[in-house]
Parts: C-alpha cells; structure tokens; sequence
C-alpha cells in the first residue's frame, strides 16, 4: 500500500509539473491506479463514472449561477456599489478602504467567483482610492483578501463543487456559506480600523460632508444588486425556490439590471455566454476527472487504508483539522481552489467522517481554507489577477495581502471554537 501511494503521489507531480490539464491529470492518475494495482475494467469504470458525473441535476445551477456572474462582472455594478457605499464610509475610521471590503462581500453574493469579484472591484476602487492618497500597499491588500469571499459567500461555484463532489446539500451549504462571510467581512473591518487607529498620518482626509438626502439619494444606486441578492438567496433559505431555479431567476434578473443600466448589447451578451461555457466546460471536464478519480481511488482501497493508518495515530479532531489546515494551504500554493477540493475529496472525506466532524461544517472550513491559498505563491489567482492591474510583481503583492491570510486563520478558529456559525441557518432552513 505504501509503494502504491509513493508510485500515484510521484505520477500526479509529474503530471500536474508537466503543466497537463487538471482534469487529464487526474483522469490519468485514476488509470494508472485501476490499470496497475487492480483487476477491474478501467475502461468500463471510466466511461460509467464520466458520463455519471455529466447529468446530476444538481450541476445545471453551475452553468447559471456562473453566467450570472459574467453578466454582472460585464455591467456598471461596481460604479454603482462605490458611489452608494463611499458616502457611508467617510466617518469610519479606515474609510474609503472599507469599500474594497464591503463592495466585495456585495459583488461576492451576486458573481460566486473569487477572481471575478477582484477584477470587477479592483478596475474601480485601485485607481479611485490610489488617487484620492490611500495607502496603495493597503488597498492591494484589502481587494486581494475581500475578494476571496466571492468563494464562500452563496452562490459560491466552489460550495457547488463540493457539494456535488461529496453528495450534500447545496442548499444547505449556502446557507452555511452566509454567517462565515460575515464573519471574516466583520474581521477585515475592524483590522482597517486598528490600522487606521495605529497610522492615522497615512489615511486622507474625508470628503466634504454630504446632506443626509443626498447619501439616501446615492445609495438607491444599491437597491438593484440588493434585490437580486434577496431573490437569489431568499428564495433558496425559504424553500420557494431549489439552487438552479435560484440561478435561472439571477439570470433573468441580471440580464434586465444590465440592460437598465444601458450595458448589454448583444456583443456584451454573446461575450457573456461565452464566458460561462468555458468556465462551465472546464469545471465539469474536472469533475469528471475528479468522479474517476474517487471511483479509481476505491477501487484500489487507498483511501480505506489510509484514513485507517490516520485512525491509529489516535488524533483528536483538533489536531486532524491542524494537519489538514497546514496540507491544504501548501497544496493551494500550487493548485487553484477548485483542484484542490475535487483531489482530495475522495481521501479526506472517510477519515473526516471517522472523526465525526460534520460534512457541511468541514465544506465551510475547506473553503476558508482555500481561500488563503488564493493570495499565496506561487499559484494565488487573485495574485495574477491584481499583478496585471497594478504591474506589481507577485511577492509584493502576497506580502500586502499576507494580514488578510492570517485573519481568514483567525477565522478558521473562530468556526472551530463556534461551529454554530456555519451550522446555525442550515439547522434553521431544515427546522422550517
């Protein structure tokens, strides 16, 4: 078993090194497990679990939830959010900068995309506040963290990964998707007025006060993304509406907000379907590998074997969660989010269910986790993504963005100590 797991751990270095798609490295890996150390027909499984893993009807929210997305990331929503959020912020200590923070937990519960959220953002708010004399090191930073919650906030693409990988509820994990975000929304804040409070010689002064109707007047400007937060979301808690009904009516609606807004063309339009096909296309092409891959992986009893080689360490939840936190962050260094929760999945779920832990909790926790690996070297997309913003180069970027990596630990804690923060709503969505 152990020269098994050196031979496959060796193959899937040099196949994710050779610089091979994802999914053609796992579908590879999963060929050398069967054909090499089982007797069963690798073509019959390949076939059988790929075209098993093309028509869950789970997976027809992806596809929406994802043109959804392009949509908005297409229209003036980020005008829209800075002008309704800035004249609310001038008082608070840190200012301007919350509206990186707040502007993408908004963009977040509309897009489901961590790098969609930073470069949807990040074209408004670097360029406006670098001008307005804001700390540029700082308003890196605060896009390259705030932007991770566009994974974890629903309609998060990566809580619906997971859930199709491992067989939960979307539902659920939505919902316990919404108070973590929150949470580490909440973190993010009061680290920018610490900041603000420890070097107040480096935040500019605020704006000209404006009469409270004409904050009211800008901040309607807002009203549009909030409605279509409320649709999405509300209808999925209320049970009016399942994950993919959600997401055809977040489609509907984003397409009248663009077209109000005077920013959909049929150029506009075609770029945006477009956009979602290839992201759809490549996150089921992986999942597909990642479906072969787990019926593979059981075939050959690895995982059996190893969750029970872990089981005899005699570890405490506490400490399989550290050891899973480290191998997660190293292993986000080199893979982006979705990668890494369809490779390991299959591994890691029977020794976390030995453990006891819950599997929605441990989605949540996953994501956080992957989260941080979003703004770390050498493979943190929301590096790439704000690297050819800005021109800076990558290490200067992960070092601006390292305080937000150890607030989403913090926040990784904080749902370890309090697991009713992920738990809560969905236990509440299931009591209704």
């Amino acid at each position: 078993m152990l020269l098994m797991m050196i031979i496959l751990f060796v193959a899937l270095l040099m196949l994710l090194g050779s610089g091979v798609w994802v999914a053609v490295s796992l579908l590879g890996l999963g060929w050398l497990g069967l054909s090499q150390f089982t007797t069963i027909p690798t073509g019959n499984v390949m076939a059988s679990n790929i075209w098993g893993s093309s028509y869950s009807w789970e997976l027809t929210a992806l596809p929406m939830f994802i043109w959804m997305g392009e949509i908005l990331f297409r229209s003036k929503l980020a005008d829209d959010m800075f002008t309704g959020l800035s004249p609310w912020m001038q008082r608070i200590p840190g200012r301007l900068l919350h509206t990186n923070v707040i502007g993408c937990g908004l963009f977040a519960a509309v897009s489901g995309s961590s790098a969609a959220t930073c470069a949807t953002m990040g074209k408004m708010t670097i360029p406006e506040l670098t001008q307005r004399g804001y700390d540029e090191r700082l308003v890196i930073g605060t896009l390259a963290g705030s932007a991770t919650l566009g994974l974890l906030i629903p309609p998060s693409i990566i809580l619906i990964v997971f859930a199709v990988a491992t067989d939960q509820s979307i539902s659920r994990l939505f919902m316990a998707g919404v108070f973590p975000g929150l949470m580490l929304i909440s973190l993010f804040s009061l680290y920018l007025m610490f900041w603000a409070w420890r070097y107040p010689d480096r935040v500019p002064d605020a704006d000209e006060r404006l009469p409270f109707a004409e904050k009211l007047r800008r901040t309607r400007r807002l009203l549009p993304m909030l409605g279509l937060i409320v649709g999405v979301i509300g209808s999925i808690y209320t049970g009016l509406a399942s994950p993919t009904e959600a997401a055809a009516v977040g489609v509907v609606l984003s397409l009248i907000l663009a077209k109000v807004q005077g920013n959909m063309d049929m150029n506009v339009f075609l770029d945006a379907v477009l956009g979602a096909v290839r992201t759809s296309t490549m996150i089921a092409f992986i999942l597909a590998g990642a479906a072969f891959l787990t019926a593979a992986m059981g075939f050959t009893g690895l995982p059996r074997e190893l969750a029970a080689w872990i089981g005899t360490m005699d570890l405490s939840p506490w400490m399989l969660l550290a050891a899973l936190t480290v191998f997660f962050i190293i292993l986000g260094c080199f893979l982006d989010g979705i990668s890494v929760v369809v490779l390991t999945t299959s591994i890691m779920l029977p020794m976390v269910e030995a453990a006891g832990i819950d599997l929605i909790w441990f989605g949540i926790y996953l994501v956080i986790v992957v989260e941080m690996s979003q703004i770390t070297p050498p493979v943190g997309f929301n590096l790439f993504v704000l690297q050819g913003m800005t021109g800076k180069d990558l290490l200067s970027i992960a070092w601006a963005a390292m305080p937000f990596f150890f607030l989403m630990m913090v926040g990784v804690i904080l749902i370890s100590i309090f697991p009713e923060i992920v738990t809560y709503l969905p236990e509440a969505m299931s009591r209704r």
